[in-house]
């Protein structure tokens, strides 16, 4: 039988951080983690919406408990006062959800200087991993769950030098696959380093395949209606699975008990279909290109992310 929401084993007294939680599949995330009995951080930029949101889970789940926390990925200032904030209410967190992002957005940069895709879809997640770490090593077999998206096959490898396009020829939706590529090298090189760490955090991604969600509409309205970002709004209206359906992979990564770190957990036909565990390719399995992508995060974020001295903390 094919897994749902039902299948999420028992979430009480867990602790559970979800970026972009204001709509879309983050929402979805965090109704379905709250109604399974989980605390749920909702992280988010846009305070009103996110509010609307929290009272919407409420409507459906009376007693749930959520809390709303700001949170810009685009600044690593308020990455950081999130992160802050989040630490000083939960000494030990059980899941992180790094679910937020934006596609193929026109030429733009963060409040830091980053292209805005790779700056808010990982740099802001990497960032905000590093600040939670101790929290998530103190839980008990914490999970982080990265959301890619079958973009990442068209972003082509990192460019170490240039990963923020100022000396290439931008294109949108190359930035938005090198973003998702990030995502899918970041969680099997975190997962790595748990392990090496001797920790039992696991880190694991998935892709929610086509949803209808506000992710497409935006892309259109950021990029003034560009041709190929109304082809994909319009298909996702057309054919998508709707949020309850497309957030399924990035659940099940997050609560199964029997997902094993650095799984990939997809639609069953790549963008439709019941979450499963499919294999990785190739190319995003090979160490030396998630050591480098950290090490490039390392050094555009400052943030020196060593795991092995987290779990030292916790």
């Amino acid at each position: 039988m094919a897994w749902t929401t039902a299948d999420i084993p028992d979430q009480t007294g867990r602790v559970a951080v979800v970026t972009g939680a204001n709509g879309g599949l983050g929402l979805e995330t965090a109704r379905a983690l709250a109604g399974a009995g989980a605390h749920v951080v909702m992280a988010a930029r846009d305070q009103e919406k996110a509010a609307t949101a929290r009272d919407e889970i409420l409507a459906g789940v009376p007693g749930a408990a959520l809390e709303i926390q700001d949170l810009d990925l685009a600044s690593l200032a308020s990455v950081r006062a999130c992160a802050d904030q989040i630490l000083g209410a939960h000494p030990a967190i059980d899941l992180l959800v790094a679910n937020a992002g934006v596609m193929a957005t026109p030429p733009s940069t963060t409040a830091d200087g980053f292209e805005l895709q790779f700056g808010v879809n990982h740099l802001g997640h990497f960032a905000l991993t590093a600040h939670l770490a101790p929290a998530l090593l103190r839980a008990d077999a914490a999970r982080v769950v990265t959301v890619t998206s079958t973009g990442r096959h068209y972003g082509g490898a990192l460019d170490p030098d240039d990963p923020h396009f100022r000396e290439r020829t931008y294109d949108p939706w190359r930035a938005y696959g090198q973003s998702k590529e990030a995502n899918v090298q970041f969680a099997l090189e975190l997962d790595r380093r748990f392990r090496a760490a001797g920790t039992d955090a696991r880190a694991l991604v998935a892709h929610p395949g086509l949803s209808n969600t506000d992710l497409q509409a935006r892309s259109v309205r950021s990029t003034h209606g560009g041709v190929s970002q109304r082809f994909w709004h319009r298909l996702a209206s057309l054919t998508g699975m709707d949020p309850d359906r497309g957030v399924l992979p990035q659940l099940r990564a997050a609560t199964d008990p029997a997902a094993a770190g650095g799984s990939l957990y997809t639609p069953r036909f790549v963008n439709w279909g019941a979450p499963v565990r499919r294999p990785l390719m190739p190319w995003s399995r090979r160490p030396d290109d998630g050591r480098l992508l950290w090490e490039v995060s390392e050094r555009e974020t400052g943030i020196a992310f060593d795991v092995a001295a987290s779990a030292g903390e916790a």
